[in-house]
């Protein structure tokens, strides 16, 4: 029984609808099925390293880093046999190679490496290390000449001495020349906040000055304002400032060891777990890539007879958006487990409930409601747009919506809001759909996990009613 006080309320109510010619319509509620699928998506999941999709992978428990790319011919195939589809490659290049004169840049190879990426579908990460191990990956040889020879530098895996303010100078200048160059290049996925070390990993940054150590990452800072920057894990000081002045995420170059050093000590369970909550690390996530990379290959992994299970759900923990396996076959044993983890590596967005109203007037609003699932681990960082299209056999029209997909944290998450309907669109009964877009081209762009995908990305959620005389739309 409705209490007596609301009665007259829902009388008032019912009358009110009735009233309305062609404002009370009925709402349309729509419930997709989510699926399954693996879904190759921008800026997730496996990445070719110092290859494209279609190139062959190295063999055995081989890989290649640092050096210019060796490209392959290509025949058209952009399947990865042995290795994940993606939608990301990863160069890695030793200053030497990019500088090998004083001011004078081999940016072509960067050129070809991003021009090649797009055309095989993909966006690239990017390390200039500052060099390697040994005579062939020093610091360049004109640097080399500058400084002279250095003995007993204080830590193994340093080449050159970064506090000489002449390794400021020239390797802080080069990056900051690289981004006048490439900084918000749209198939530029991510630069590595790369210092020191040999191959860039960042040994050491705990024994720079404070001085250096700003001096260094501010290089980074200044030069990467649109591009996202991934910095190494290493420690505390660095860690903690380049966190302080930017969003920015964080990578390491080892993941899967456990035990491949020492019989008492491994990355997994000694450094990587502490080192994420100690550098003040554990919510960079929320706003920049987490990318990490095969200590080995995984095919070492296998014949250590480590967890690779253990490894997956660590990694999901610490909510990794993309894994450099560097070009090296997946153990076909493993390929469910290394399925599992694509469909939770990055974002994965499963439209849960969408209402919207069967008819609307043209030049006004139509309001809609929206529940959407992240069922990854971490948010998008691209801000592609969400957009409604609506088409029939003469017209379409697509409407951009406000939605920001880099808020959309794993869960739920609520998105109700309103696009304007052209006051210039032809009445008609008109197909309902939406889909999130790439920025440049406003066409579909990042996979769904719902059921139902059309011809060219979209996917329906059913029909409207655009009318400009309220009467004519109550008669439909």
């Amino acid at each position: 029984m409705i209490p007596p006080i609301t009665k007259p309320i829902f009388i008032l109510i019912s009358i009110a609808l009735l009233c309305l010619p062609a404002l009370a319509q009925e709402t349309v509620i729509v419930r997709p099925d989510v699926i399954d699928d693996v879904l190759i998506n921008p800026g997730i999941g496996f990445m070719t390293f110092q290859r494209f999709n279609g190139d062959e992978l190295n063999e055995g428990k081989r890989w290649t880093e640092g050096f210019p790319i060796d490209y392959q011919e290509f025949d058209g195939d952009l399947t990865n046999p042995d290795h994940p589809q993606t939608s990301l490659a990863y160069f890695r290049i030793y200053w030497k190679f990019i500088e090998p004169e004083r001011d004078q840049y081999r940016w072509d190879m960067i050129d070809k490496a991003l021009q090649t990426a797009r055309r095989r579908g993909q966006t690239l990460l990017l390390r200039i290390a500052p060099y390697g191990t040994g005579s062939e990956r020093d610091a360049p040889d004109w640097y080399r000449k500058l400084v002279g020879a250095e003995k007993n530098l204080p830590v193994e895996k340093w080449q050159t001495d970064p506090e000489n303010p002449l390794y400021v100078e020239h390797f802080g200048g080069m990056i900051l020349d690289l981004g006048e160059r490439f900084d918000g290049h749209p198939d530029l996925e991510s630069v590595d906040l790369s210092i020191v070390g040999a191959w860039g990993e960042g040994a050491g940054s705990d024994r720079l000055t404070q001085k250096t150590r700003e001096a260094l990452v501010d290089c980074y800072l200044h030069a990467f304002q649109k591009t996202h920057l991934i910095m190494l894990l290493t420690d505390a000081k660095t860690n903690g400032y380049g966190l302080s002045q930017r969003d920015v995420g964080w990578r390491v170059d080892c993941l899967g060891d456990l035990g491949g050093f020492s019989s008492n000590w491994c990355h997994m369970y000694d450094y990587y777990p502490q080192a994420v909550i100690n550098f003040g690390m554990e919510d960079a996530w929320k706003k920049a890539p987490v990318s990490l990379e095969v200590c080995w290959v995984m095919q070492h992994w296998k014949d250590m007879g480590w967890d690779v299970d253990y490894i997956i759900d660590q990694s999901l923990k610490w909510h990794i958006s993309s894994f450099n396996a560097k070009s090296s076959p997946v153990p076909a044993e493993w390929r469910p487990n290394v399925e599992r983890w694509l469909k939770k590596m990055g974002y994965r967005l499963a439209l849960r409930k969408f209402t919207y109203p069967s008819a609307a007037r043209p030049g006004e609003a139509l309001a809609f409601t929206s529940w959407w699932e992240n069922l990854g681990v971490a948010p998008c960082y691209k801000p592609f747009p969400l957009a409604l299209r609506l088409k029939n056999e003469t017209t379409e029209v697509v409407l951009p919506t406000g939605a920001d997909i880099r808020e959309w944290l794993p869960g739920d998450n609520l998105f109700d809001s309103q696009v304007v309907i052209p006051d210039s669109l032809p009445d008609g009964r008109y197909n309902l759909s939406l889909a999130i877009l790439d920025l440049p081209k406003k066409r579909p762009h990042v996979k769904l996990a719902i059921a139902g995908v059309q011809p060219g990305g979209w996917h329906s959620m059913g029909d409207i009613t655009i009318r400009r005389n309220p009467e004519s739309t109550k008669n439909n």
